[in-house]
């Protein structure tokens, strides 16, 4: 996401927020890869917000302008079931963990001058919960009536959202018989996405690469002596 276009596309609008926010770290340790950088600041986004622990190892190798993505490969959120599969199928996901996955939807909320859509999918942006699930099925969603793109917001307060690839995790059945167990069962998502963003932050990257056999258990800042 350093270069164009990749940092320009679509899927990717807002980022460079973060990526600034970061790039002070990456100046002061400048051994570090910024995919390092990047998935270590997840696993303690996750982790500082109430998530589960994100299994991590170091080892990832910078590319280069040339070996950027073509445009089309991440999830579009106007779309279905049957793209959310195809993109996700791609990485090697199953429809357990692709549910598992988009649960970070707990987390943060849409911004119309990056995504085009607007509002918070919780009650708790800043906290990772199983509240993602529990909304999805317990609350009543309608079309939002409103000049941007179409998303659905909740009947009762009219103040969350879930975009249409949200949506679509209760009107498929496989998907959501796994919406139905993350509700119920949190420490069951707490495992389920702990394995899963460990998975996607590894993916491309030659086992023999890491520095570690196996991925680090990284303590929270309130564990540290």
């Amino acid at each position: 996401m350093r270069f164009d276009p990749e940092s320009k596309h679509g899927a990717n609008n807002g980022l460079n927020i973060a990526r600034d926010l970061l790039e002070p770290i990456k100046q002061e340790f400048p051994w570090i890869s910024y995919g390092d950088l990047w998935t270590l600041s997840g696993v303690a986004a996750i982790q500082e917000l109430g998530g589960p622990k994100i299994p991590w190892r170091p080892g990832r190798v910078d590319g280069l302008a040339a070996q950027c993505t073509p445009d089309g490969r991440l999830p579009d959120a106007s779309q279905g079931s049957d793209h959310v599969r195809n993109i996700f199928y791609r990485m090697g996901f199953n429809d357990q963990e692709i549910v598992a996955l988009l649960g970070g939807h707990a987390l943060g909320r849409c911004h119309t001058d990056r995504s085009g859509y607007d509002g918070p999918w919780t009650f708790s942006p800043t906290s990772v919960t199983n509240s993602f699930y529990k909304l999805l099925l317990e609350e009543k969603w309608a079309w939002k009536k409103w000049g941007g793109p179409k998303q659905y917001e909740d009947k009762k307060t009219q103040s969350l959202m879930m975009l249409p690839a949200d949506y679509v995790l209760v009107q498929d059945k496989n998907f959501k018989k796994w919406v139905k167990a993350y509700a119920d069962d949190e420490d069951l998502w707490f495992k389920d996405f702990s394995a899963s963003v460990a998975r996607l932050f590894e993916l491309g990257v030659p086992t023999q690469q890491f520095v570690a056999a196996e991925p680090w258990i990284l303590k929270n800042t309130d564990e540290k002596n």
